[in-house]
């Protein structure tokens, strides 16, 4: 069970070493591209499909009818990675369980963004858990984890493309301990738990009277989507990739200073963030010399 593209690597990863995946269940497909008329698909159904999958697209997942396909696919083990929610009838379902893949080490980071969240915190380090369902979501039993280190520069979009390797990883393994029997279950530590809500446009805005090191973690947790972004003369700029300058400066937070050639920075607590890669509202996306051809300060 699974939709985006993180979610490929850990399907393509079992049907590579010989197990019999029944079905794959995944978001229906929906309109979008230019004037919406395009049919999207899922990247998970685009590769169940090229390998003869059966797929199942339910819009509710408590629909009889859909419970009732679930259940002739007779899967001994449900695999949960970056899905929706899912109603008790569905995870209590098969006979050896439902686990989930999730993107940090919990309990630190339950919830929809835990990628984003640990990199604008400033963590060193996260990793991958699976653990098995239960009704309250990211609170199960552990039964494996996975750590990886994050670059001090490194963007949400970067950790992803790395994480989702790992987790694939992490879910063959999980796989195989609970098709042997050879795995210990840990009970989460509750008082441990910190969360990571999903993000919304409205609460991207970069507070550049923050210190520098926190504005290139903020800008670099939420690089390339759905990515932090100030106003220039009026219109929304994306910021996606930056580097810390500690000079010290007298100057208002938020103040840009440009050569108008090569370099942007932008003024913060104790020092500046170079601006490396932006998009102007109603542009594309491109590296700061590219902007400054056609700009100026």
């Amino acid at each position: 069970m699974g939709t985006p593209e993180f979610a490929v690597p850990s399907l393509q990863i079992l049907v590579e070493n010989g197990y019999q995946v029944v079905g794959v269940v995944t978001a229906a497909d929906k309109l979008g591209g230019r004037g919406k008329k395009q049919l999207l698909e899922s990247a998970v159904k685009k590769y169940a499909v090229s390998r003869g999958i059966p797929v199942l697209q339910p819009v509710r997942l408590r629909d009889p009818g859909f419970l009732e396909s679930l259940r002739r696919l007779e899967g001994d083990l449900f695999v949960v990675v970056a899905f929706r929610m899912l109603p008790e009838v569905v995870w209590s379902m098969p006979e050896h369980g439902t686990f989930n893949l999730h993107g940090s080490l919990l309990p630190k980071y339950r919830g929809a963004a835990p990628i984003n969240w640990a990199i604008i915190n400033g963590e060193t380090e996260t990793g991958v858990t699976t653990f098995f369902i239960k009704q309250e979501i990211d609170t199960g039993d552990l039964l494996l984890q996975k750590k990886m280190p994050i670059g001090d520069n490194e963007t949400a979009g970067e950790v992803h493309d790395r994480m989702k390797v790992l987790g694939a990883e992490a879910v063959l393994e999980t796989v195989r301990a609970i098709e042997s029997g050879g795995y210990t279950l840990e009970k989460q530590d509750d008082s441990l738990a910190t969360k990571a809500p999903k993000i919304f446009h409205e609460t991207c805005e970069i507070d550049f009277s923050q210190p520098v090191q926190q504005v290139h973690d903020f800008i670099r947790g939420l690089s390339p989507y759905p990515a932090a972004w100030t106003r220039l003369d009026g219109k929304v700029l994306k910021i996606l990739r930056t580097a810390i300058d500690h000079t010290p400066h007298e100057l208002a937070p938020g103040t840009f200073l440009s050569d108008n050639k090569e370099w942007l920075k932008v003024a913060t607590q104790g020092g500046f963030v170079f601006v490396h890669e932006l998009q102007m509202e109603g542009r594309r996306r491109m590296l700061v010399g590219d902007f400054l051809n056609g700009y100026f300060f």
